[in-house]
């Protein structure tokens, strides 16, 4: 006959919780990286069931990671599911117009306190975009996405990091990169040389100037490659 060990029980129902929440962590952060990069599109349903037979996990932690993505928006409910969200017009021009204020002041920021190391980096990541083939939309995007987190970082204030990276995951979710629309690379490189030519002249209102210019390009052609994507699929087959 067994002695109870009340003590010992507690101790695993803890490590059995705590190894259900790493999981969930885990299916929380695959699930947001698949959503942020496209594999799971706006409109998409995200179903427990399938999530969990496709990760081969069990189904607590996919629902407490569900949860989560549901608490932050990421997801909604849809069809007694969840889903990624589909994004109208108005919400677009929201987002945009956030992130020029915030863009712009961090370009300033980092006018006023960018180390000559970051902005070494800065003119590194410049020249390598530069040297791209225009055709290169990826690897334009991931150079770009280089070069605005170098800013942020240079900004030195770790509020706007924190701003600046949920939008960029949100504007990720919007589906393909501007950069593969005809002539737009050529167009960022020469906006981002202007943004780095006012951080190294020590400009901040030069810098926060071109920085929002910059971003209302960038939502000029979003709604360019929206609305081509919307005259595509309304095309009748």
């Amino acid at each position: 006959m067994s002695d109870s060990n009340p003590e010992a029980a507690e101790r695993a129902d803890q490590r059995s919780g705590t190894a259900q929440g790493s999981l969930a962590d885990t299916v929380y952060s695959r699930l947001l990286e698949e959503i942020n990069s496209g594999g799971i599109r706006p409109g998409d349903l995200v179903r427990e069931v399938e999530v969990a037979s496709r990760l081969g996990v069990s189904r607590t932690p996919v629902r407490e990671a569900l949860h989560r993505l549901l608490s932050e928006e990421v997801l909604v409910k849809k069809e007694r599911s969840l889903a990624v969200p589909t994004v109208d017009d108005k919400q677009i021009f929201e987002l945009y117009a956030m992130r020029e204020v915030l863009e712009g002041a961090a370009a300033a920021w980092a006018a006023r306190s960018a180390s000559e190391a970051e902005i070494a980096l800065l003119s590194r990541l410049l020249a390598d975009q530069a040297a791209l083939p225009d055709d290169a939309a990826a690897q334009h995007a991931a150079v770009n996405k280089e070069f605005h987190a170098a800013i942020y970082r240079a900004a030195n204030n770790r509020y706007l990091i924190r701003s600046l990276q949920s939008l960029q995951d949100a504007i990720g979710r919007l589906g393909a990169t501007t950069l593969a629309w005809p002539g737009r690379s050529k167009h960022a490189v020469r906006e981002h040389r202007q943004i780095l030519r006012a951080i190294t002249k020590r400009d901040p209102k030069a810098a926060e100037t071109v920085a929002r210019q910059h971003i209302r390009e960038a939502l000029r052609y979003r709604m360019l490659v929206i609305h081509a994507d919307r005259n595509i699929k309304i095309q009748p087959t």
